[in-house]
């Protein structure tokens, strides 16, 4: 049988036809994966972040790792100035989760906001008060000016809260300022423009090394559940499976912080800009060391914050405290041994 020899124009078109049957076999290969990627689009959720501290380091530890991307989530934290001004932006829905502080949270719920907490993911705050050597005694601190992060934050809260518990009225005793960072109100501090200021770490480490000492710890003194998981029940019922996402990448994301020192430190020392090995380290050891791998909203450790609140708003004991939290999300994520395999070797 004759062999039928192909012109070059001929040759061409089949060349032609063949790449584009190729072309056409990879385009039907790819659209299942394309299809699969726009319907796994991330979902965009804005976190208020309070300050940026080592109290909330997990948020940025968590987008750091993309884990938040792992369960389809595409997190953007959102600084503000304080619990205060996060509870407004959480309200208004400009923000979705934050972690403000349990006071806050009571005190907006009693006002009429929908505000609920998820969880408490560590026992206690890790944040001190720092004082000029000649304040030895609390009674050293009448008259004299602290500074704290803004009005209705957590250092607020706090600085109110064992004043009342030492025997000072801080509405009369005290002049707290409102200063803004933990940085912020080191360099205030060190400048002699405050005699006292609260700081956590790794600023209480540097107030130590400049001639400051610790007049308050907070964490052994004040019995208070810390860095808190909230959200409203309006965005839980809008969209469960959100917060619930969120949940389980924060989660992941304690364990993860836990297991991995060295992007912990790396983390650190990017988000408080530190130069300091050491520091870093001493810092990652004590918050890895605390972090709760199931952090259930405390109700009994809530008592702390009905006793602060109930100074000006009495009615709060008329209140449970299943109100102001829902542990649903954390029960889940237990129960079903999500969270027993975050830490399975």
């Amino acid at each position: 049988m004759p062999v039928k020899r192909l012109s070059v124009k001929e040759g061409f078109a089949v060349k032609k036809s063949r790449y584009g049957l190729a072309a056409l076999c990879i385009i039907s290969l790819l659209a299942p994966s394309a299809l699969l990627a726009q319907t796994r689009a991330l979902k965009k959720v804005q976190v208020g972040v309070p300050a940026i501290s080592m109290g909330n380091i997990i948020i940025y530890f968590t987008k750091e790792a993309k884990i938040f991307e792992k369960y389809g989530l595409d997190v953007e934290p959102v600084a503000v100035n304080g619990s205060g001004i996060a509870s407004k932006a959480l309200i208004s829905g400009s923000v979705q989760i934050s972690p403000i502080a349990t006071p806050t949270v009571m005190n907006s719920v009693l006002s009429g906001s929908d505000m609920v907490i998820l969880a408490h993911t560590m026992p206690g705050v890790i944040q001190y008060l720092m004082a000029r050597p000649d304040i030895k005694r609390t009674e050293d601190m009448k008259g004299k000016t602290i500074g704290v992060t803004t009005f209705g934050s957590l250092t607020d809260f706090l600085v109110k809260y064992l004043a009342r518990q030492k025997g000072l009225n801080p509405d009369k005793d005290l002049a707290l300022l409102q200063i803004g960072t933990d940085s912020d109100r080191f360099v205030a501090l060190q400048q002699g423009r405050i005699p006292m200021a609260t700081l956590s770490h790794p600023n209480y480490f540097f107030a130590q090394r400049a001639g400051f000492h610790i007049l308050w710890d907070f964490f052994k003194e004040v019995d208070y559940p810390w860095s808190e998981i909230a959200t409203t029940r309006t965005q839980i019922k809008q969209d469960r499976d959100l917060v619930m996402r969120y949940m389980r990448a924060h989660l992941e994301g304690i364990a993860r912080f836990k297991q991995e020192p060295e992007l912990g430190k790396k983390v650190i020392k990017k988000m408080l800009r530190l130069n300091d090995d050491a520091i870093a380290e001493e810092s990652w050891e004590l918050f890895a060391k605390h972090r709760l791998a199931a952090p259930y909203p405390n109700i009994k450790g809530m008592k702390t914050s009905y006793e602060y609140v109930a100074a000006t708003r009495p009615d709060i004991y008329k209140h449970k405290p299943e109100e102001f939290i829902d542990a649903s999300f954390v029960e889940e994520l237990d129960k079903s041994g999500f969270i027993k395999k975050l830490y399975e070797k």
